[in-house]
């Protein structure tokens, strides 16, 4: 039995159900499946709730219930035997016909599960009770027919909230976009418009307190936006002028402007939905072993229903009421149910919560490959670096002027300038001074007047043109570590110098700490020179480094690694590592930040964070242990009560009636569905110390 079957199953009170259209997925269409699932679990809810209404006279009337309770002389009337079967007829057709639906789907696609084995044991305790009614030697089955659609309902009434339950961040995030924006127009005013009609160039305003309603830059303004719902990053991230911001973030202290990139379906959160969906509707292995299981179980139920009827009529001297009995509560036990349940919706809480967290999950088999993960493949520029240049170390040349100093005049020197050398000494620079007659030194450095003094900031060319002699150990040190060194002056003598490299991310320190741990092998490839990949790969403990690859190379650095016989993931940018992601058994693309439509990567991770590399991989083997552990139980309860509700049991007193059988299926699937909501992503609490190079 396949998952849309299984959907197409469940929703057969509903012309139409599973049925549902992928191919919008907008946040209108979202929200039309989620009002679809309400829907379900409203006419489950009505029809358990009527049926069971209806149960109570049919329970008081039926002879076994008198004889039981001792009231048969004084409840019994004359024709109440028909009454008890309009009441049971109802029921049947009433609360029975989701079921009986489903059965008739089933034998259309033929694949026969669940909803053919409920059918057939509801039918036959039907029609032969009817048959009893009307003539036929024996006893009748109506209580035991009603109370097991009422259990059977009950069970598909929880199993929808269930399913819904799982799907709820998904739908959320199509809640996210607000219906109207602040447009603004050309001549300054502002109009409140439909989101849907803004497009690409406009521009719109965005309020303290209000959601983000396009993908857009802001041109004006400074704020700070939480986009927690979309990247799962929790604390608000600071926005200022040529900033990025996402449609459905919620903007902060300030007001923006934001001139409209993306829309609609090209935007981030649309995306995202699609990313989802497709993901939790993609096949896994684990899925595929379950769909075959179920259909297995139900032939077995099917044929465990017969061999007991045989068995109870020709080898025993149990009468034909009994022997049915057997076969129905065989039958009705032998569901597949929780075995339908036990990888999808385990496959829908992991796909939410990847997205809630900012993973996201494009193939479904590649992330369950991605537990077994023996070695990753870093790219370094962006990856375990920023890919922006800060101050590692800074060092007295003249022997008076303390770090700090050094540090503010250089800053305040680069201040004006927009080499991004200089805009790393400006971040490193807590404090700054006034500076007058700045000039660029072409090729060289800056210049400026700070203090009534001329500072210069130059490089290691502008000493060897001025004939500046500098021999220190601590520098060519630096030199040989592939640092970029600058030198400050102050009227052309030597104040000190400041070595600047690409900063390592502080997160990436703890991730291949965790690797270790996890026995996985970490690996970086990189562009860069020897000796920067040396110093990166010492300072962040890597087991492995490759230097001066081309971008046309990674892919056969890959394919060399494979070749060891390790599954091998590559975490890159997406864009220049693309073959390399392709090629890779696990392609991860980190830091896509808006742009998520990247075709070659398997797994996508919103955030340029290594460390959600580690929580994904733990994810991955979260979610293949709760597959198991369902598919386990589901089995294994079938395995287990098929014998007790034929009645091996018998002779010690046990034995099991149609109602309770139902009662117990209910009960697995429901263990099923809860289990399943236990998945939970296991993330770092260590807070790393920040570390450059």
């Amino acid at each position: 039995m396949n998952h849309k079957n299984h959907n197409q199953h469940n929703h057969s009170s509903e012309e139409g159900a599973g049925k549902m259209d992928h191919k919008n997925h907008s946040s209108g269409a979202a929200g039309n499946h989620q009002d679809h699932h309400q829907r379900m679990v409203a006419e489950y809810k009505k029809r358990f709730w009527i049926s069971l209404a209806l149960t109570a006279p049919i329970l008081i009337l039926s002879p076994m219930i008198q004889k039981f309770l001792g009231l048969a002389e004084v409840i019994s009337f004359t024709g109440d035997i028909y009454v008890l079967f309009i009441l049971a007829t109802f029921i049947f057709f009433y609360g029975g016909w989701p079921f009986l639906k489903g059965f008739i789907n089933e034998v259309k696609t033929k694949s026969p599960g669940m909803m053919t084995l409920i059918s057939v044991a509801i039918s036959t305790a039907y029609i032969y009770s009817s048959a009893v009614v009307f003539g036929l030697e024996g006893k009748l089955f109506f209580w035991e027919l009603v109370t097991l659609i009422d259990v059977m309902l009950l069970g598909h009434w929880i199993e929808m909230k269930s399913i819904m339950g799982a799907s709820k961040a998904l739908e959320a995030l199509a809640k996210l976009v607000p219906g109207e924006a602040h447009m603004i127009m050309s001549g300054g005013m502002v109009h409140e418009i439909p989101t849907e009609k803004l497009k690409p160039g406009d521009k719109v305003l965005v309020k303290p307190g209000e959601k983000v309603p396009v993908d857009g830059e802001i041109y004006e303004g400074q704020t700070s936006v939480n986009e927690s719902m979309l990247t799962g990053e929790s604390k608000p991230v600071n926005k200022k002028a040529k900033d990025i911001v996402i449609g459905g973030s919620i903007n902060g202290e300030g007001s923006i402007k934001v001139i409209v990139q993306k829309t609609g379906d090209d935007s981030f959160l649309s995306q995202v939905i699609k990313l989802v969906k497709e993901a939790q509707e993609s096949k896994s292995k684990t899925q595929d072993l379950a769909n075959r299981a179920a259909l297995w179980l139900t032939i077995l139920g099917l044929s465990a229903g017969a061999i007991t009827l045989f068995i109870w009529l020709f080898f025993t001297e149990k009468d034909f009421v009994f022997a049915i009995e057997r076969m129905v509560t065989v039958m009705v036990i032998t569901c597949p149910h929780a075995l339908g349940l036990a990888v999808p919706l385990v496959v829908a809480v992991s796909t939410s919560l990847a997205a809630r967290n900012g993973f996201l999950i494009r193939n479904r088999t590649a992330f369950e490959k991605a537990r077994k993960i023996q070695a990753i493949i870093f790219d370094k520029t962006g990856t375990l670096t920023k890919g922006e240049f800060g101050v590692t170390e800074t060092i007295e040349l003249d022997g008076k002027t303390e770090r700090e100093e050094l540090l503010k005049l250089a800053a305040s020197v680069e201040a004006h300038s927009e080499h991004p050398i200089a805009q790393g000494i400006v971040k490193s620079s807590k404090e700054k001074d006034e500076v007058s007659d700045f000039k660029a030194i072409p090729g060289k450095g800056a210049r400026g007047i700070v203090n009534n003094r001329e500072i210069k900031v130059v490089s290691p060319g502008f000493l060897k043109e001025n004939n500046i002699d500098l021999k220190n150990d601590e520098i060519t040190k630096l030199h040989n570590q592939g640092k970029t060194v600058v030198f400050v002056l102050s009227e052309n003598k030597l104040l000190g110098a400041i070595a600047l490299a690409d900063i390592v991310r502080p997160e990436s320190i703890k991730a291949i700490e965790a690797l270790k741990k996890m026995n996985i092998k970490s690996i970086m490839l990189t562009g860069d020179n020897k000796q920067v990949a040396k110093w990166v790969s010492e300072e962040l403990k890597i087991d492995e480094y490759f230097a001066e690859v081309l971008p046309g190379g990674k892919s056969q650095k890959i394919k060399e690694i494979q070749a060891r016989g390790l599954t091998v993931a590559m975490t890159g940018d997406g864009v220049n590592d693309a073959p390399a992601l392709a090629q890779a058994d696990i392609g991860i693309a980190i830091g896509a930040g808006t742009d998520v439509a990247i075709e070659t990567a398997d797994i996508i991770l919103v955030k340029s964070n290594p460390q959600d590399v580690v929580a994904l991989i733990k994810l991955a083997q979260a979610t293949y242990n709760k597959m198991i552990q369902n598919l386990v139980w589901a089995t294994g309860y079938n395995a287990f009560a098929i014998p007790i509700a034929a009645g091996v049991l018998f002779k010690w007193g046990i034995l099991l009636n149609p109602a309770l059988g139902a009662l117990f299926m209910s009960l697995s699937t429901v263990i099923v569905a809860i289990n399943a909501r236990f998945l939970k992503i296991e993330k770092s609490k260590a807070n790393p110390r920040t570390k450059k190079l």
